[in-house]
């Protein structure tokens, strides 16, 4: 099963764009080679522009605030283990205290640091990085592996925070939904959204071995999906058969 996620507002993308970019850096991280980990500062620089949003970090701040309220709402009611609320709510604070004592914009200090923003302005260059054109950086990705995986360690720990609580938000946003499954009638299927809920998130599960690709698009009355089909790589086409898919709206 291939999973695709729809974010219906601009805050959802940023989260969901960031979570991919931590996700790839955590990966290389693990590795050795020299190309892993210069495209590790490539992940971390990208992590950098996204995050450096003024308002990314009272967004964080506000959402964490707003689940820390839901929690307290739960608490004493019969149906719920107490004992997971309990841990729940301390992750929540646990971030909320990290992300509100960060100095300024996430990855400040990282910018201050001469010689990683001197490998930045050249790294968004093709072949920018020559050893020629940055000879102490050639250099360090000749030292000893675990020389350099400190550093990256090091350098990532600035921007663990912001990360940490966007995995919590985004965890406990795609738990609220409740999967269905639908079918689309010769490749398109549309869904009135219900009445007197905001949705931030649709999730969509559609079995790869059927080689479709959902187009999503919607809004707050109206979820449309489009499935196409390619082959061999060939630019998609609209499908016209019927396919049975996993649908999630998380609120």
């Amino acid at each position: 099963m291939i999973l695709y996620e729809y974010p219906f507002n601009e805050r959802l993308r940023t989260y969901l764009r960031l979570e991919q970019l931590y996700r790839r850096l955590s990966e290389l991280l693990t590795r050795a080679h020299p190309v892993d980990h210069h495209f590790a500062l490539v992940t971390l620089f990208e992590i950098i522009d996204v995050a450096g949003r003024s308002d990314l970090k009272t967004d964080i701040l506000k959402d964490l605030e707003r689940q820390k309220h839901l929690l307290e709402v739960l608490r004493d009611n019969p149906s719920i283990s107490q004992h997971m609320l309990h841990q729940v709510a301390r992750q929540v604070e646990h971030c909320f205290k990290a992300v509100n004592e960060l100095p300024g914009k996430t990855g400040q200090s990282l910018t201050e640091n001469d010689w990683l923003m001197s490998i930045r302005s050249r790294i968004g260059i093709p072949g920018g990085t020559c050893s020629f054109d940055l000879p102490a950086y050639h250099a360090w990705l000749n030292l000893d592996p675990r020389y350099r995986q400190r550093d990256l360690e090091d350098w990532a720990g600035e921007l663990a925070p912001v990360g940490q609580s966007l995995e919590l938000i985004l965890q406990l946003l795609r738990e609220t939904g409740v999967p269905q499954r639908v079918v689309s009638e010769q490749g398109v299927f549309q869904q009135a959204m219900p009445a007197g809920r905001s949705f931030q998130l649709l999730r969509l599960r559609i079995d790869g071995g059927l080689h479709l690709i959902p187009e999503i698009s919607g809004n707050r009355l109206l979820v449309s999906v489009r499935l196409l089909r390619t082959e061999n790589g060939s630019k998609p086409l609209p499908s016209k058969e019927d396919a049975a898919f996993e649908l999630t709206l998380c609120a």
